[in-house]
């Protein structure tokens, strides 16, 4: 979390610096690299990825390592590389996963565990004891689509389903799934949870041709009253 105490707001799949500065000025407070996303539309080889967290860094904001790896040599030593310290498990690693990173990168690293919800259930419920005990600082809670699709995929996840799913975990959450500036009124008693933490957005911070966009980001940061939200209207 921040100094301010405000909820945080990541925008996921920056591919250049020119997305980062964006980003950073529109109100993003961590930016989400794409590393061992095989076909992913934001994949980025270590050494790019290193780039563009020096540039995330120089502009102000944190960026995160976005991952389906569970290679954790691999990912140890893409941390290195790159000085990243929050790392996003977004597919179905388990919780031995998170504890030999853990034991792998053992000082300063964050790490946030994605949960899958899909109709309604939490398909890592039975797990999430073991999540906390392997490490797991944060959750991030998403919409698993009807075919499987993991991630980016723009479906809104109801209220009721996270609050029934953060009650079995006392670790903070990050929301994603579908979020946008419009629907923020829908999660008023998620943004009132105790351990809420901030939202995580992609779809919603592109225009039509997929291209990130600051009028996008900044409705969403003001709207999600977010660490880093802009009070002035940026050109």
């Amino acid at each position: 979390m921040t100094g301010t105490g405000a909820p945080l707001l990541k925008v996921c799949g920056a591919t250049s610096t020119a997305d980062v500065a964006l980003l950073a000025e529109s109100g993003a407070d961590l930016v989400g690299l794409w590393h061992g996303i095989p076909g992913g539309h934001a994949e980025l080889s270590p050494p790019d990825a290193a780039a563009l967290a020096d540039a995330t860094r120089a502009a102000g904001a944190e960026p995160v390592l976005v991952t389906f790896s569970g290679d954790v040599p691999a990912l140890a030593a893409v941390l290195r590389l790159t000085g990243i310290r929050w790392v996003q498990l977004h597919a179905y690693q388990l919780p031995a996963t998170v504890a030999a990173l853990r034991a792998a990168v053992p000082d300063g690293l964050t790490v946030v565990k994605v949960l899958h919800i899909r109709s309604g259930t939490c398909l890592e419920r039975p797990l999430l004891g073991a999540y906390e005990r392997a490490g797991t600082d944060l959750f991030l809670l998403d919409a698993l689509t009807d075919d499987g699709r993991v991630g980016s995929t723009g479906q809104v996840l109801d209220a009721a389903d996270v609050l029934a799913a953060v009650e079995h975990t006392d670790r903070p959450f990050l929301l994603a799934g579908g979020l946008s500036e419009a629907n923020r009124v829908d999660f008023d008693a998620v943004v009132a949870h105790p351990r809420y933490a901030g939202i995580d957005v992609d779809t919603a911070a592109r225009d039509a041709g997929g291209r990130f966009t600051g009028r996008a980001i900044r409705g969403i940061a003001r709207a999600w009253h977010t660490a880093r939200h802009p009070r002035d209207e940026v050109a």
